[in-house]
């Protein structure tokens, strides 16, 4: 079975709170290839509390953002329908990940990982698949992915690549 991940595609990253052109300018790639993939779909969705700004991300960012049941913890309108799977994670990476994929019953074959943000989000989920799953290939779709700001996706690209994540530009 193939597995594509993506990662926290939700208002407060695209049009919200922490939003970006980058993460805009994403969103049609994204969508093509969530209509068009053949395999399991998952969702992930950075959820936090109304506490937010009394933890440590929340002093270190200090912005609101993705608190549960808020219109900016939605996954994007144009993404929801498609958004049947979802795992919420409040933080970055999420360790509930692999034994989702797991449950899904059949052998993973590869994982694709696509969505917000390359440097924070993408990265740490694709580091705790690739140590989940040595053996499966794991691959992030660069051209599906935005960073914090593009020097930071690059570095989080060349990070990821020597770990043996595949880059693709598709």
């Amino acid at each position: 079975m193939k597995a594509l991940i993506v990662v926290d595609m939700q208002v407060d990253f695209v049009t919200g709170a922490l939003g970006s052109a980058d993460a805009v300018a994403i969103l049609p790639a994204v969508t093509e290839k969530v209509k068009h993939f053949d395999g399991a779909v998952v969702f992930t969705r950075d959820t936090h509390e109304e506490g937010y700004l009394d933890t440590q991300e929340g002093r270190r960012l200090p912005v609101k953002h993705c608190i549960r049941g808020t219109k900016g913890w939605e996954i994007c309108e144009e993404l929801a329908p498609y958004a049947e799977t979802v795992i919420d994670k409040p933080t970055f990476g999420s360790l509930a990940l692999p034994a989702l994929l797991k449950d899904l019953g059949s052998p993973l074959e590869e994982i694709t990982l696509c969505g917000l943000c390359t440097d924070i989000c993408v990265i740490s989920n694709a580091m705790i698949l690739k140590a989940a799953f040595p053996e499966v290939p794991i691959t992030v779709d660069a051209a599906a992915c935005a960073g914090v700001t593009p020097e930071s996706h690059k570095i989080a690209l060349d990070a990821m690549r020597a770990v043996q994540i595949t880059v693709e530009n598709n």
